[in-house]
C-alpha cells in the first residue's frame, strides 16, 4: 500500500449486508479504503458493485453491519447520511443534468442551494472546474446541445463543485458511444492525479490498469479479490476471477 495514504481509512465497511428479500446484494462485505487511493471495482452484472458504491453515500440502505465514511457512521440516523453526501461527489451512468438549465447553471445549483458558496463564488468555481474537464467553452449551452461525452464531463465538474473529499463513479462510460469513452476516461485519469480519493465501478480494464492502485473483484455480493491491478490481471487467485477475465479481455 502506498505510504502517502493516511493510515486511518476514509471508507470502512464492517460485515455489511444488503438484502432484497432473500437475495443478498452485499453479503458480509469488509472493506477499507484510505484517503487518496484510486480504487476500481469490477465484476459481473449483479455482483453488488453499484450497490456497494451507492451504500457509501446513503443512496442505498443496508440491513446489517457498519459503514463509516470520513469518520461518520452511516448506521446512525439520516443526519449522518446528509453529512456524508456533502463530502462525496457522485457520477452516474446517465448524466442526470437538468435539461432546462445551462451547463453553468447545472454546476452552480447545488453550491448555491445549500449555501455552500455565494452565487459569485459558485460561478467562479464552476468555470474553473469546467475548464479542468475541458468544456468551459460550453458553459452557456444546454445539455441537449452536447454529446454524451461532453455531458458526462459536465456531470464530473458538477460533482466537484461541492468540494468533495471523495469521488464515486458508477460505470461513468457505459452509456457512451465508443468514440466518447476515451475523452471521459482521460478526464477521470487527470482527476485521479489531484490526490482525491476515487472509487470507480467500470468494465474498462485498460483504464483500470493505468489509473487504479487497487482493483477489487466482486461476485454474488462478496469481495473475492483485492489486489494491485498488475497482480489481479497476471495472477488472479479465484476461478471466478479467472473466468471473468477470460471473458472480458476477449472483447
Amino acid at each position: 500500500m502506498n505510504t502517502i495514504h493516511q493510515k486511518k481509512p476514509i471508507i470502512r465497511f464492517e460485515s455489511v449486508e444488503k438484502r432484497y428479500g432473500k437475495f443478498y446484494a452485499l453479503n458480509g462485505v469488509h472493506l477499507s479504503i484510505n484517503a487518496g487511493q484510486r480504487v476500481v471495482i469490477c465484476g459481473p452484472s449483479g455482483s453488488g458493485k453499484s450497490t456497494l458504491l451507492r451504500c457509501i453515500n446513503g443512496l442505498d440502505s443496508f440491513q446489517k453491519g457498519e459503514i463509516i465514511v470520513d469518520g461518520v457512521n452511516l448506521s446512525v440516523g439520516h443526519r449522518n447520511i446528509d453529512t456524508v453526501r456533502g463530502r462525496c461527489g457522485m457520477v452516474f451512468q446517465h448524466f442526470n443534468l437538468f435539461p432546462h438549465m445551462t451547463v453553468l447553471q447545472n454546476c452552480m445549483l447545488a453550491p448555491v442551494t445549500t449555501k455552500t458558496l455565494s452565487p459569485r463564488q459558485a460561478k467562479d468555481t464552476a468555470l474553473e472546474l469546467l475548464e479542468r474537464v475541458k468544456i468551459k467553452d460550453k458553459a452557456n449551452h444546454y445539455p441537449g446541445q452536447l454529446s454524451g461525452g461532453q455531458q458526462q464531463r459536465v456531470a464530473i465538474a458538477r460533482a466537484l463543485c461541492m468540494g468533495p473529499k471523495l469521488m464515486l463513479l458508477d460505470e461513468p462510460t457505459s452509456a457512451l458511444d465508443p468514440e466518447m469513452i476515451a475523452e471521459v476516461l482521460e478526464v477521470i485519469t487527470d482527476l485521479a492525479k489531484t490526490g482525491i480519493t476515487l472509487v470507480c465501478v467500470t468494465h474498462e480494464m485498460n483504464f483500470a490498469k493505468s489509473m487504479a492502485d487497487r482493483l477489487i473483484f466482486m461476485d454474488a455480493g462478496k469481495i473475492l479479490e483485492d489486489h494491485p491491478p498488475i497482480d489481479f490481471f497476471n495472477y488472479p487467485e479465484t476461478d471466478r476471477a479467472k473466468s471473468f477475465l477470460s471473458q472480458i479481455l476477449r472483447h
